[in-house]
């Protein structure tokens, strides 16, 4: 599916209570046409603070917010139309459009964004050039190898 349409049929559903799930989600948002997908994202497990009774099932809290993509645009736009500021289990819902986070995902999953070639060809400068040891020496007319201060005084004795 094509990133720019895929945006338009994908709604952001806010405000949503722990008690939420992906079914109650499924449960009052197919009434607006028909559901390809429904995202809960999971707030980050912190291993300190068990969530939900202790059972065989693990009970994950979510983040407060989901996604959910229709079919068709017209159908996501009903979906905003009709459930924008309206209450869900006793909290007021905030939908609109997803919106791409192009600029805050890395460009290669979990790498560092300075870790692309594409990055360093851009803003990486050469080490004679970046203000380091080597660039200071350099625009002294120094030899960047040769020891400085008391280093020098212990290798001449």
């Amino acid at each position: 599916m094509e990133e720019g349409t895929k945006g338009k049929k994908t709604i952001f559903i806010g405000g949503i209570g722990e008690d939420v799930d992906e079914t109650v989600i499924y449960e009052h948002f197919a009434a607006f046409g028909d559901i390809i997908e429904v995202q809960l994202p999971q707030a980050p497990a912190n291993p300190s603070q068990p969530t939900g009774k202790q059972t065989n099932t693990i009970k994950f809290k979510h983040r407060g917010f989901a996604f959910v993509t229709y079919s068709s645009p017209a159908d996501a736009q009903d979906a905003i139309d009709n459930m924008d500021l309206n209450e869900l289990r006793g909290r007021v819902l905030k939908v609109n459009q997803a919106k791409a986070m192009k600029g805050l995902q890395p460009p290669d999953g979990n790498r560092a964004i300075w870790e692309s070639e594409e990055w360093l060809q851009q803003y990486a400068k050469p080490l004679a050039q970046s203000g380091g040891v080597q660039g200071r020496a350099a625009q002294r007319g120094e030899n960047p190898e040769e020891p400085i201060g008391e280093d020098a005084d212990a290798m001449e004795e």
